[in-house]
């Protein structure tokens, strides 16, 4: 971390999986987690996810960066899971998968997986690898500008690990990476050695490997 800790302070590019890019100022590290001050946000970046830091040149309308923007307030050795923990009671925007941002509410975190509560797809199952960063609202924000902000209760009782939490909604329909994708949709009939096999709408039966999922909805 000594390496990464030399760039604290100094304006940096940071590439991401998946060919995502954020700038600005690093705030802070941790052993798997950092923390990026951009323009109009603080970015909380898991490392599983970092390509490539790199020094950024500035230009003239790039050197002032907001401080208006919500900042988890932590204790010294962050961690990914201090900053779940910190940031469940908030509004957040996270990304995950596909091309769109989720925004909503952590409920819980569990061994490998977080619950994720949103106005669009309710109960979301996330597991921890594949969380890519998370942005804090500002204060007085709400998703959607919503007045009012239910919390929705799911009947799946929470488990352990995200594996046993398959387990146990097999037999249930479930859509698998916010059905970005036409054969992540259907019926979960069996879970068994790292595979999931769901049976689609036309009926054909597809195994999808566990350490791929990246969010789990039972509608």
């Amino acid at each position: 971390m000594d390496i990464i800790k030399s760039y604290i302070g100094k304006p940096v590019d940071i590439e991401l999986s998946g060919d995502k890019i954020h700038s600005g100022i690093l705030i802070d590290s941790g052993p798997d987690i950092l923390v990026l001050k951009g323009k109009y946000h603080f970015f909380y970046i898991p490392l599983l996810h970092v390509q490539f830091i790199k020094p950024k040149l500035l230009e003239d309308d790039q050197i002032s960066y907001s401080s208006s923007s919500n900042h988890l307030q932590l204790e010294e050795n962050i961690s990914y899971r201090k900053i779940l923990t910190n940031a469940k009671g908030m509004f957040v925007e996270i990304f995950v998968t596909g091309n769109q941002s989720l925004h909503g509410y952590i409920t819980s975190i569990l061994t490998n997986y977080f619950v994720f509560n949103s106005p669009i797809f309710k109960t979301l199952y996330i597991p921890l690898q594949h969380l890519k960063w998370l942005i804090p609202y500002q204060e007085n924000q709400t998703p959607f500008s919503l007045k009012s902000y239910q919390i929705y209760s799911s009947d799946i009782p929470l488990l352990r690990t995200f594996e046993e939490l398959l387990k146990k909604i097999e037999g249930r329909i479930v859509v698998f990476d916010l059905g970005l994708h036409p054969n992540k949709t259907g019926l979960l009939k069996k879970v068994e050695n790292n595979f999931a096999e769901l049976i689609t709408g036309n009926e054909n039966s597809i195994h999808c490997n566990i350490q791929h999922i990246k969010t789990v909805h039972c509608p």
